[in-house]
């Protein structure tokens, strides 16, 4: 059986898209393990279906490169607005529904795609980091060089300790460039490696720097591995809203492959 498929990137994070509008692929741990696959696959960090919503425009389901299913993933939903634009199903903004909930996108040009994310309430702060859910849980560590942090083996030892545990989370080490820029780079659960970006982890390190006063503009550059991404938002008693990941998004390549 042949499937029809698009490779998008957003930021340096790729993504495997499947129209699944007509639920003819059936997603498995082998199958999305398989296509995810950088040797003998497609090769992305995520796997990405779309399908009907009966209320929105449409509802994004999405597999980390294990094959498991995942939590929200801010690029990866840049990506499927921008190949829901592709497909003919949208112009230029939508409503779309999300592992955690309804977001709305709009197209500012070609590639530059705005994502609302979900209102963040509780951020932990602790001497050593900060933790909270932007979507996606995320661990946010300050450091003051991030180039010179090994990512994958702190990131990992960090994933997989207390307090997360098999539960895990996603790890990211935030540099302060200037008032209003950091540099990140993150260790991603499901990938389990570090990735060139990652969209909630970037929206999470601009909450936590400003939430802890090391920035204090709630518009932010954030500079990842894979590209520029920025994030804006307000704080109303506390709370965290009308947050938005703004970056680019484009298709790579469309193609067939026999599963």
């Amino acid at each position: 059986m042949k499937i029809s498929f698009s490779k998008y990137q957003g930021a340096g994070n790729d993504f495997v898209m499947i129209d699944n509008r007509n639920q003819s692929f059936v997603a498995s741990i082998p199958l999305v393990r398989k296509l995810c696959d950088r040797h003998f696959g497609i090769g992305a960090d995520g796997l990405i279906l779309l399908q009907n919503d009966d209320s929105e425009d449409f509802r994004m389901i999405y597999f980390n490169s294990d094959g498991k299913p995942g939590s929200m993933c801010g690029n990866g939903g840049r990506c499927i607005v921008g190949f829901a634009r592709d497909l003919g199903l949208i112009e230029k903004e939508t409503r779309f529904v999300a592992p955690d909930g309804l977001h709305h996108a709009v197209i500012e040009n070609d590639e530059f795609i705005s994502l609302s994310m979900c209102d963040v309430g509780e951020i932990e702060i602790y001497p050593t980091h900060c933790f909270l859910d932007t979507g996606s849980p995320h661990h946010i560590e300050f450091v003051e060089e991030v180039n010179e942090v090994d990512v994958k083996n702190k990131g990992r030892k960090i994933r997989y300790g207390t307090p997360y545990c098999e539960t895990g989370s996603n790890v990211n080490f935030v540099q302060i460039i200037n008032p209003n820029t950091i540099k990140i780079r993150t260790y991603e659960r499901g990938v389990e490696d570090e990735t060139l970006a990652c969209g909630t982890g970037i929206t999470a390190a601009a909450i936590a720097a400003y939430d802890s006063g090391r920035i204090n503009v709630n518009e932010v550059n954030a500079l990842a591995v894979g590209g520029e991404l920025k994030v804006s938002f307000t704080k109303n008693n506390g709370h965290y809203e009308n947050i938005r990941l703004g970056g680019p998004a484009k298709v790579v390549f469309n193609g067939e492959i026999e599963i």
